[in-house]
């Protein structure tokens, strides 16, 4: 008698850490980013995952340091929990039953014992509002704290678009073409600063973030059209003034300043961290080629360390504010997996679709990506409808040491690479030994490797054909007029091909997909 067991979830991976903003603690020794229903602690220096913080039966929403501890750190769930954890050891100290689901955290130094939560506000479908909740004092793990006072109505989901003064006098929320500031002192009044939906060139001058002066009664936020704007004199709703920079191209989508104030970090689709000088508006300085959009920016609390989130799910590690000395990657999220699943039968890592044009090697059982192999080997440019090349089929021999990669783009006529790559025992990768232009004529459906152990590809096309691709050693008269030479000590494929020709209706027919 065979017994049927129930199937179960024994490991889970591969969760964004781009989602919120990360945090540094207070020795910049360590990183906190929220990954699914978890947190995960890095080191700074050896990306190494130190700590994994489990307890939240949903998505973390945010993470902030304990104002009066600074090795406690609260988080935030849409399970509608608050929760305490000493970050160092990995405990849960406390959880705070809210009893609604939360979008997002924030504290003040000031008001300690006090966090401030964005939730749905009195059940209205796509409303928010900024509560403030006073955690009571207890010594059980388990607390109920479901007492909160509305401070504004109507705020955005995201974190970055509400922020603390440092001296706690006031908070700033920007939403569409709104900035609210809320005064704690002035009898808790809004005020209400708008804009036009655009500007006179036509472009949106919606808010997507803001950020608060650590000393100055400035505001700066950050807009659609690439604006940056600097809010001036607001707690006189009359007399308010604003200056503007531009450098963005595109919209901003994260700003931050330096402890010290003295500078102000954007961020944005151009893969750049931007330095602008707060005494000096319109100097600056950059950190390019930080290679893919920048979603956050946090700064550590003694200014040393930048780090910047990114579309492609990694945090980028900045040091002395032009050096990156740490890339923590993790699972690349992109639109589809055309090449479908792999393993890989040496490293038994996940094989999949990354970054545009790249193949990723990610592993299960650390939760982490061993890294990235660039297939196509060309500068990717974010620009919506650009032909490019993306890889689109992949597949590994059974041991490992062979892989074939298609590559296309079609922007009149198809463009298609087959490209051979072999495992280098130095490096522990793999490196190009052949590409083959046009390989078919039609599109490449499916493609193996014999299972025999033997070096022998089969691919499948479109137009009719499949081809038999064997590796052999190079015939040296041949590779004198052979424009793709392998490298000394390396083999070349050799083709055979067979053509699929038109069957009788009594016969069967292979079935290309």
């Amino acid at each position: 008698m065979v017994v049927h067991a129930d199937t179960r979830v024994v490991q889970r991976g591969g969760s964004k850490i781009n989602f919120r903003q990360p945090v540094i603690t207070q020795d910049s020794r360590f990183l906190i980013c929220a990954s699914g229903e978890s947190i995960k602690v890095f080191s700074t220096s050896t990306e190494e995952c130190i700590q994994h913080l489990q307890g939240h039966t949903d998505l973390v929403t945010g993470l902030v340091l304990n104002p009066s501890n600074h090795l406690q750190v609260y988080s935030c769930s849409e399970d509608g929990t608050v929760r305490l954890w000493d970050f160092t050891d990995g405990i849960l100290i406390r959880t705070y039953n809210v009893g609604s689901r939360i979008l997002s955290i924030h504290v003040s130094a000031k008001y300690t014992g006090e966090v401030f939560l964005v939730v749905p506000w009195k059940n209205e479908q796509g409303e928010f509002g900024l509560v403030s909740l006073n955690l009571p004092p207890s010594v059980d793990q388990q607390v109920e704290a479901k007492e909160l006072s509305c401070l504004i109505r109507d705020v955005s989901a995201e974190p970055k678009c509400i922020a603390f003064s440092p001296s706690g006098e006031y908070i700033a929320s920007v939403k569409d073409n709104l900035l609210f500031v809320y005064f704690f002192r002035k009898k808790k009044k809004v005020y209400r600063f708008a804009l036009g939906t655009a500007d006179k060139k036509g472009a949106s001058n919606a808010f997507n973030c803001v950020a608060c002066h650590p000393t100055d009664d400035c505001i700066a936020t950050g807009h659609g059209d690439g604006k940056i704007r600097f809010w001036r004199n607001f707690n006189q709703k009359k007399e308010y003034t604003y200056s503007t920079v531009h450098w963005h191209h595109s919209g901003v989508n994260a700003l931050c300043f330096t402890p010290g104030g003295t500078n102000l970090l954007s961020g944005g689709l151009e893969s750049v961290l931007v330095q602008w000088r707060y005494a000096q508006e319109g100097e600056k300085d950059f950190v390019p080629r930080l290679g893919s959009p920048i979603t956050e920016i946090t700064v550590s609390p003694d200014g040393a360390l930048f780090c910047t989130s990114h579309a492609d799910n990694k945090i980028t590690v900045v040091q002395n504010g032009n050096k990156v000395s740490a890339v923590i990657q993790g699972l690349v999220h992109g639109e589809a997996v055309k090449t479908e699943l792999m393993v890989d039968p040496r490293s038994k890592a996940l094989v999949l679709n990354g970054k545009p044009g790249h193949l990723q090697f990610y592993c299960l059982q650390r939760d982490k990506q061993l890294y990235n192999l660039d297939i196509v080997q060309q500068e990717f440019i974010e620009q919506s409808n650009l032909d490019q090349f993306e890889v689109v089929a992949a597949a590994l021999d059974s041991r490992g040491a062979w892989l074939a990669t298609v590559e296309q783009r079609s922007p009149k006529e198809l463009e298609m690479n087959l490209k051979l790559w072999a495992f280098d025992e130095q490096t522990q990768s793999f490196v190009l030994n052949t590409t083959i232009a046009a390989p078919h004529d039609g599109r490449i459906s499916e493609m193996c490797f014999s299972p025999s152990g033997q070096t022998t590809l089969v691919t499948v096309s479109l137009d009719g054909h499949f081809k038999v691709w064997q590796l052999t050693q190079p015939d040296p008269a041949e590779g004198k007029s052979d424009p793709v030479r392998p490298r000394p000590g390396q083999t070349q494929p050799r083709v055979s091909q067979t053509q699929l020709d038109p069957v009788r209706p009594s016969q069967t027919q292979p079935m290309v997909s």
